[in-house]
């Protein structure tokens, strides 16, 4: 709980708040199934059963949509092929994707502030690195805190359930 505090007051007291969330990318990944009813609502009339669904399986057909975006849309993404996650390298290349896709959609931007996880991928040491070379700035996300990831309550919620 303290390290949410924390990493809440150290934004708090930065001077430059509003060039901090203008210049914010934040990335995270989610799973998307090729078939996805589980949001689907029926209206049932009072003292009807509702219709029975057939539950969810969990090697269902999917593959992980892994996005950079900040306030003004998202900058890139990538659809892995099924059954393969991030590591170390396909985030190291995704990182190299998204210096391109940020030379196209702000080119008179030069700083960037990334706001990820302590996933093992965000904290490779070949990840640090590239970070370092890029230098970019890193904003603090409390550890083991997935229930705070903006991406969670304004991207993928609204992608699942429009798909």
């Amino acid at each position: 709980m303290q390290a949410r505090v924390t990493a809440c007051q150290s934004l708090l007291l930065t001077p430059q708040k509003k060039e901090i969330l203008a210049d914010l990318v934040t990335r995270d990944e989610s799973w998307v199934l090729y078939n996805n009813d589980t949001h689907s609502a029926v209206w049932i009339p009072r003292g009807e059963e509702p219709p029975v669904r057939p539950k969810t399986y969990l090697h269902e057909k999917k593959c992980l949509l892994s996005c950079f975006w900040n306030a003004k849309g998202i900058l890139y993404y990538e659809l892995l092929p099924q059954r393969r996650t991030v590591n170390d390298t396909t985030y190291f290349n995704q990182l190299s994707s998204l210096v391109l896709a940020l030379g196209e959609k702000r080119p008179r931007r030069s700083a960037v502030h990334l706001l990820h996880d302590n996933a093992r991928p965000h904290v490779a040491k070949a990840t640090q690195a590239k970070l370092q070379e890029l230098n970019w700035d890193t904003v603090p996300h409390p550890p083991y805190s997935p229930d705070i990831a903006p991406s969670d309550y304004h991207l993928f919620r609204p992608i699942k359930l429009f798909l």
